[in-house]
């Protein structure tokens, strides 16, 4: 534990591991309020020769336990900082405690989703590895779950809590993504080893996303959200399978937006050379290649993902739809769709236009070709006659 004691006309004695840690953590509470550090029970204001104690029911000391920033920056305001480790200060007195930033460091949980391949065998994979499968619990099947390790009784009797455990929970997809919990980053590879084996269509850059998960007990609410991470009271095998159906969702959306974008960037390049030229020589296969790959694309987005599909679970309960609905939007799944549609109807007129282009092509060169056989006719009929002619004279 270390503890940060700042007293009034006097040398304030603080523990660290080195004295090079101090400076780091004074600069940090003057420059903006740090919700992972608490003000303890006390807070004494010297004035003169007096003292004031607030207790933990004082209202001044509960503004600054809720302005720790304000509070640390009437702290060193005017400090001076020592190579013995002791700081002097003329103002306000603060103490301290920095335990929760090693609690809250302990209840974060990193989330990483990987898409890697554009199919999964899960069948083959649930029968490698049974003794890690968790059934489900809802009726979807374009997934599964993995537990890696055992879980420890929550100490504050909410079953089972994740964070600060070293079991892991693996979500694989049936599309190719892959969601990671609480997976140290130097055992990610083994893990994606395992899922690989039973892939197939792997691409040849792989995508990934990285989210946070909080555990708090004490949150006044179910969930609450920030920024590139949402708290929960408790993480269980429910909302581990709601937040990784929507980031498993998410990264997969995410090539294909890049797959489009690059038919886009193909019909772009070939409008700019009509621009030049006047006319294009895509060849009709080119073209149809081109139709075959936005179409399988929208249609692997609404089949594949099931992007408008609701979660069965969340579908159950309302802790969980909450918590589907919150972070369809922070990852703004139907922006990114409807974008996607959007670009995926300019391919759509590119390509009708394109088809007319090369329909007219063909219509021409049939045009010219009977044309040419009629003249070929006419000009054996009248090498007929004149044939005739001669032979009768």
């Amino acid at each position: 534990m270390r503890v940060l004691t700042f007293t009034s006309r006097s040398r304030g004695m603080f523990a660290f591991p080195s004295t090079t840690a101090a400076p780091r953590c004074f600069s940090a509470l003057c420059r903006k309020p740090n919700p992972e550090l608490k003000i303890l029970s006390y807070i004494v204001l010297h004035r003169g020769s007096g003292s004031v104690d607030f207790g933990r029911s004082s209202p001044a000391a509960a503004f600054l336990k809720l302005n720790s920033g304000f509070a640390a920056s009437r702290c060193v305001s005017s400090l001076s900082y020592s190579a013995a480790g002791t700081l002097e200060t003329d103002d306000a007195v603060v103490r301290v405690e920095d335990d929760d930033v090693s609690e809250a460091s302990k209840a974060c949980i990193p989330v990483r989703a990987y898409f890697f391949a554009t199919s999964v065998d899960l069948k083959g994979l649930v029968e490698h590895n049974k003794q890690n499968f968790i059934p489900p619990s809802s009726r979807m099947t374009n997934y599964v779950v993995l537990r890696f390790g055992d879980l420890k009784p929550d100490p504050n009797g909410l079953g089972y809590s994740l964070s600060g455990n070293d079991c892991c929970f693996v979500v694989v997809f049936q599309y190719g993504s892959i969601v990671l919990f609480n997976v140290r980053d130097h055992e990610i590879d083994g893990y994606l080893k395992i899922v690989e084996r039973h892939a197939s269509g792997l691409l040849p850059e792989m995508r990934k996303d990285e989210y946070e998960v909080r555990e708090k007990p004490t949150l006044h609410t179910w969930m609450q959200g920030g920024l590139d991470y949402i708290t929960l009271q408790y993480l269980n095998t429910d909302g581990i399978r709601t937040i990784g159906s929507v980031l498993g969702q998410s990264i997969a959306l995410d090539y294909y937006v890049r797959q489009v974008d690059g038919i886009v960037a193909e019909f772009t390049d070939i409008n700019r050379g009509m621009e030049k030229t006047g006319t294009f020589t895509m060849q009709r296969k080119k073209l149809f290649q081109l139709v075959g790959k936005a179409n399988s694309n929208l249609a692997d987005v609404i089949l594949k993902l099931g992007l408008f599909e609701r979660s069965d679970i969340a579908w159950k309960d309302a802790k969980y739809a909450q918590i589907w609905e919150y972070l369809r939007d922070e990852f703004e799944l139907t922006q990114r769709f409807a974008s996607l549609d959007f670009k995926l109807k300019f391919v759509e007129h590119n390509i009708r236009f394109l088809q007319e282009i090369l329909q007219n092509r063909k219509s021409d060169f049939l045009e010219w070709l009977i044309i040419i056989l009629i003249g070929a006719e006419i000009l054996i009929s009248v090498y007929d006659i004149a044939h005739r002619s001669v032979t009768a004279l």
